[in-house]
């Protein structure tokens, strides 16, 4: 039979369709079978119980990134310091 047509997969691949899921990666036929995963698998159901949580923990963040030049100011401030400690020895 192809490959291509096989309802079960394994583990793994659950988890990574459920990776790519959760990226709005995979196709209409990885999500069928991966939702008839989950209704035999325990394991896997919990796992993307915890994939769905994080997403939205980190979706709901309000963490911002520093800029490009304040992380470059703040490496070359660091190196500098580094420099200036091991010259000390």
């Amino acid at each position: 039979m192809n490959k291509k047509f096989r309802i079960g997969i394994s583990c793994h691949e659950a988890n990574h369709v459920c990776d790519k899921s959760q990226y709005k990666e995979s196709t209409f036929w990885e999500k069928v079978k991966l939702n008839i995963h989950l209704l035999y698998c325990k394991a896997c159901r919990e796992y993307t119980n915890a994939n769905s949580k994080l997403t939205a923990a980190i979706s709901d963040s309000k963490v911002t990134c520093m800029d490009k030049n304040s992380r470059e100011y703040l490496k070359n401030e660091f190196n500098k310091a580094l420099d200036d400690d091991s010259l000390s020895k």
